[in-house]
């Protein structure tokens, strides 16, 4: 390996991947049940004051927060699981690449709104309410991640594939020695947009009853996202306002432990 490639973290040099286990750990584990936890002690705050005005049930408000946060947690999961074989599957080739790229495109160029009513009329004949909006919201963040792991995939210094043939390095140890870690700043970048993209969906994706001929409010899901949509109709401008706040609190709180960790983290994998 040429001296001037190598791994670079923004404090240290010549770091090498991957990373420790307790790091990988911290990551993918632990951020998520700070969240949570922090999001059950506000639950607990609330119910332990009662000398805080209640102009609006904050802890339905907190509660909103969490049931959306897992609709996005398990959307983001299942786009990540189908991202890393399709972006494989594009870059396997140029051949494929030429075929898979422009479908990809096309696809992405579609508005995920427009599967909504069909995405709907399957999941309500099953009753699976949850499953409609977390698939329409899956579809929404999936293309991010796709194309930003195909970029990464693109982006791994052809001396880097060399050593790796020369070395014998094939099938899966080329896979995890390679080609993951190599991605996992785009992979990063790619989940913060997806996961942006998710919030901007949020709201359609909670509130189906839009999307239901004859429905009701009723039939919307119980979250933050269908809370500001009835608060707002309803002329709740306390509700509202309290589910904009906790909107905003809980997406700095995500960013704080979760997305900043991870960026400073992709810096060990960025070649230089």
């Amino acid at each position: 390996m040429p001296k001037e490639q190598h791994l670079r973290h923004s404090k240290h040099f010549n770091v090498v991947y991957p990373a420790s286990a307790g790091q990988k750990l911290y990551s993918i584990f632990v951020t998520p049940i700070i969240v949570l936890i922090i999001i059950w002690i506000l639950i607990k705050a609330f119910s332990l004051f009662p000398g805080i005005p209640k102009v609006v049930d904050y802890e339905l408000v907190v509660k909103a927060f969490g049931y959306t946060f897992w609709r996005l947690l398990i959307a983001y999961i299942l786009a990540l699981v189908a991202s890393v074989p399709l972006a494989l599957w594009a870059s396997k080739s140029d051949a494929a690449e030429r075929i898979l790229l422009p479908a990809f495109d096309i696809i992405q160029s579609i508005p995920v709104l427009a599967f909504f009513p069909i995405v709907i009329a399957v999941f309500i004949q099953f009753g699976m309410y949850n499953g409609a909006a977390i698939f329409i919201l899956f579809l929404a963040m999936l293309w991010n991640m796709v194309f930003s792991l195909i970029g990464g995939l693109r982006s791994i210094p052809v001396d880097i594939k060399s050593a790796a043939r020369v070395f014998g390095i094939k099938k899966f140890a080329y896979l995890k020695k390679v080609l993951l870690p190599a991605s996992v700043p785009y992979l990063v970048t790619g989940s913060l947009l997806a996961w942006a993209q998710g919030w901007n969906i949020i709201i359609v994706a909670e509130v189906l009853h839009t999307y239901i001929p004859g429905g009701t409010s009723a039939q919307d899901l119980f979250g933050i996202g269908s809370m500001l949509v009835n608060a707002a109709a309803g002329s709740q401008q306390g509700l509202f306002i309290a589910a904009i706040v906790a909107m905003i609190i809980g997406i700095g709180l995500i960013n704080f432990f979760v997305w900043q960790k991870l960026l400073h983290y992709a810096e060990r994998f960025k070649f230089e």
